[in-house]
């Protein structure tokens, strides 16, 4: 009896055993995650997600986000092909297309790429000059992510987008661009001013040719002008008046007096 009894706890202590050996591989991957499995060492599968069974002690995995991964590149000093320092700021918006790739071809894929946007950076922004830096910024990013791309694309890497988010210019290139666009707003008031004194030019001629075709309308006009001079009590004018205008001035007193 005692015999059967130790034998039932034997075969019930190897069957725990290996139903916590089973159940030690069980392992749960989420939707955006993929298990890359290695047997003895060399590669065996890609699975998930779901419920997957790696076998304790001959197999183990890496698990892979699939999920777009964004990282911001420090800031960082690159010169112009004429030559000017400017400080910029991107980030790199990837994702893995091939877990396995991605495992086995390189060591950190992360860092990998994050190193790649930094050196296609440099080279892109070290072949324009400064204006060109200025004003085709999404060109820029557009041409660094078809170099990082092309690098990484043998890793399983599939980069998303490129965006330069900042760049600084040195002190002393923003007040000489402070002074430029302050000259240029002086230069457009100044044609804008000349503009619109040329416009009143011709419109006085265009109102003096009206009055001349009148008989005495200058001279009206010369007079109502006066009047309305004249109307502050503390300004003194004096006024030289031609021949036809005193001739003009005597008529209509001399009509009134009729």
């Amino acid at each position: 009896m005692q015999l059967w009894t130790s034998i039932v706890i034997v075969i019930g202590a190897v069957l725990l055993f290996i139903a916590l050996f089973f159940l030690g591989g069980i392992k749960v991957a989420l939707e955006y995650e993929r298990l890359v499995v290695f047997r003895l060492g060399k590669y065996k599968r890609t699975t998930g997600p779901g419920l997957v069974f790696v076998m304790p002690v001959l197999e183990s995995f890496k698990k892979v986000d699939l999920r777009i991964i964004t990282q911001d590149i420090p800031r960082q000093e690159v010169m112009t092909r004429d030559n000017i320092p400017v400080l910029a700021n991107t980030v790199v918006y990837f994702k893995v297309e091939r877990p396995e790739d991605a495992v086995i071809k390189i060591e950190n894929y992360i860092y990998a790429v994050r190193q790649y946007t930094q050196a296609a950076l440099r080279d892109t922004i070290g072949t324009m000059e400064l204006d060109q830096v200025l004003t085709e910024r999404d060109q820029i990013a557009l041409d660094i992510r078809e170099i990082v791309d092309k690098e990484t694309n043998e890793w399983g890497i599939d980069i998303k987008g490129i965006k330069i988010q900042e760049l600084e210019l040195p002190a002393e290139m923003k007040r000489a661009f402070a002074m430029q666009a302050e000259a240029e707003r002086e230069k457009r008031a100044i044609i804008i001013k000349s503009e619109g004194e040329r416009i009143a030019a011709a419109k006085f001629a265009e109102a003096a040719k009206e009055l001349g075709k009148t008989p005495g309308g200058l001279h009206l006009r010369t007079l109502q002008t006066i009047r309305d001079i004249a109307q502050d009590p503390s300004e003194k004018i004096i006024i030289f008046m031609p021949n036809e205008l005193q001739n003009l001035t005597s008529s209509i007193i001399k009509k009134r007096s009729k």
